[in-house]
């Protein structure tokens, strides 16, 4: 369903993404020139926000997106709610950014979905150094961190015997009693080697992929927001991922959305007094109705798209349309994708409170390509294997159920997918629908066992009854792109494809 097998669709378009990478990174002559529809100056970067029928209504008002490059860091940031990465984990944080470039991030840890219940903190010190534009990640900062210090304090005895349990004695003694409750203790220093970090599932990874996003309202208002790196859906793989997605944003402690009481909690958090957040009003799981995307969402893999979903329970019927792009403002689309078919709504998640299991059964997928390099790529499959042989025209869209999906794109019909789905209220007591985060892989909760254990950034439910949202799109300068040449196009394009194929064939 939402990305599963659909997200497959990387393996097949992959080259088409990684021209346009390419293209970027071989005219890009600065270390900040960041690849991008519209760049005017170092923190004047437009990205179109589209303006939906089917919006916040404090959304509603003229609001342009902003990226400032290079990104401005300093100050705090902090979580919006109460996160959950896979796992599940459930999770705050406040970062810090110094401008010495040092910086020092807090994490609390809990025990439930609702961070009410702290098990653990840990305040994690050290340096950050901004590199240059992603060439993967368009309209990102990549950046190097080194750490200095990493503590931990235990804020239950539950938490002490189940962190024994995952560490080595030698890392903390908690065995032996040597950490008490409320109380720092060192887990890595810079003489210290990293083990027992590792044994905690801890990385700082997510510190590898940078974007800063300003939204300025009509009445004068901004929000600032941090995109962090995202988190590898596979425990085993956090410390090694290199993220090319984002996670659900921190946003800046003085310029955040109001209300907002959990960015109060947790700006005045610290490691031995970890915020216990209120609890959230009990929101019914009714899907009753459209559900979508309120900004441009990323994915691993360099993927921009909207979704934009449409339910009908008296029928068990649901509508996914995939909206994809090549930019982060989501002003570039490439192709559209329409899935359908049927759910049933399952038991309550035993890992994540207050989710829904459910299963998804995908019976058509229609693709329309929205650009005539897509058309072609589409074009070049065999007879049979996806869609209309030859038959592929941009704006025209096809079915592909005749040919059981597209090979090309790794669609295959029918398909059945495992889902989490939760409910929340914001802080304007509007619903947020979330489900569940796809495998960073590429692959499909298509068993039980894969049922995702987080979530995706939440979609808003639309107040009208409009099938098909109206885009209107900010005027913005195209970027003048300095420095091009077929030689050094040429030499990127070859550097590309070696390690695309080492990660195919080394299994990265």
């Amino acid at each position: 369903m939402s990305n599963g097998r659909l997200s497959h669709l990387l393996k097949g378009v992959w080259m088409l993404w990684l021209w346009q990478a390419v293209f970027v990174a071989g005219t890009a002559s600065k270390l900040w020139e960041v690849p991008t529809a519209s760049l005017t100056s170092s923190s004047n970067l437009s990205d179109s926000l589209w303006e939906q029928d089917c919006q916040y209504h404090h959304l509603q008002d003229r609001v342009t997106t902003t990226a400032d490059i290079p990104p401005r860091l300093d100050g705090t940031w902090v979580s919006t709610r109460c996160e959950v990465r896979p796992g599940p984990e459930f999770i705050t944080r406040s970062y810090t950014f110094h401008p010495s470039r040092h910086f020092q991030a807090l994490q609390h840890y809990y025990t439930d979905s609702s961070c009410e219940d702290p098990a653990y903190s840990l305040m994690i010190r050290g340096k950050l150094r901004l590199r240059q534009a992603s060439w993967i990640t368009r309209g990102a900062i990549e950046a190097e961190h080194h750490l200095s210090k990493v503590s931990i304090v235990v804020h239950s005895l539950a938490a002490k015997q189940r962190l024994a349990s995952m560490l080595p004695p030698t890392c903390v003694g908690l065995t032996l009693g040597r950490v008490l409750q409320g109380k720092p203790y060192e887990l890595y220093n810079t003489r210290a080697g990293r083990g027992c970090l590792e044994a905690l599932g801890f990385s700082m990874m997510e510190m590898g992929l940078i974007r800063v996003e300003t939204r300025h309202h009509g009445h004068g208002g901004k929000v600032q927001e941090l995109l962090l790196g995202d988190i590898h859906t596979d425990w085993t793989q956090r410390s090694q991922y290199r993220p090319t997605g984002y996670q659900q944003p921190l946003q800046n402690a003085m310029h955040h959305i109001h209300p907002c009481p959990v960015c109060a909690l947790v700006y005045r958090s610290s490691e031995q007094r970890p915020p216990v957040l209120p609890r959230s009003l009990a929101a019914p799981l009714s899907l009753t109705g459209r559900w979508a995307s309120h900004r441009c969402e990323t994915r691993p893999n360099i993927l921009f798209l909207t979704r934009d979903f449409t339910f009908d329970p008296d029928q068990h019927a649901w509508q996914g349309v995939y909206r994809h792009y090549s930019d982060p403002a989501c002003s570039q689309p490439t192709f559209t994708l329409r899935a359908s078919g049927h759910y049933a709504q399952g038991k309550p998640s035993a890992k994540v409170s207050g989710a829904t299991e459910f299963v998804f059964k995908v019976t058509q997928v229609r693709v329309t390509a929205l650009e005539e390099p897509t058309a072609k790529l589409l074009n070049g499959t065999r007879p049979g294997k996806c869609g209309r042989a030859g038959g592929w025209e941009v704006g025209v869209e096809q079915d592909l159920t005749p040919t059981d999906g597209c090979t090309l794109l790794g669609i295959k019909l029918p398909h059945k997918e495992y889902e989490l789905f939760k409910i929340e209220l914001d802080h304007r007591k509007h619903p947020l629908l979330f489900i569940g985060e796809r495998p960073t892989d590429g692959s499909s909760p298509d068993r039980p066992q894969r049922r995702p254990t987080s979530f995706q950034a939440p979609m808003g439910h639309c107040s009208g009854g409009d099938t098909q949202p109206s885009h209107r799109y900010f005027n913005s300068k195209q970027v003048q792109l300095a420095a091009s040449g077929t030689e050094r196009l040429a030499q990127l394009v070859l550097l590309v494809l070696g390690s695309v194929l080492c990660s195919w064939i080394c299994g990265y």
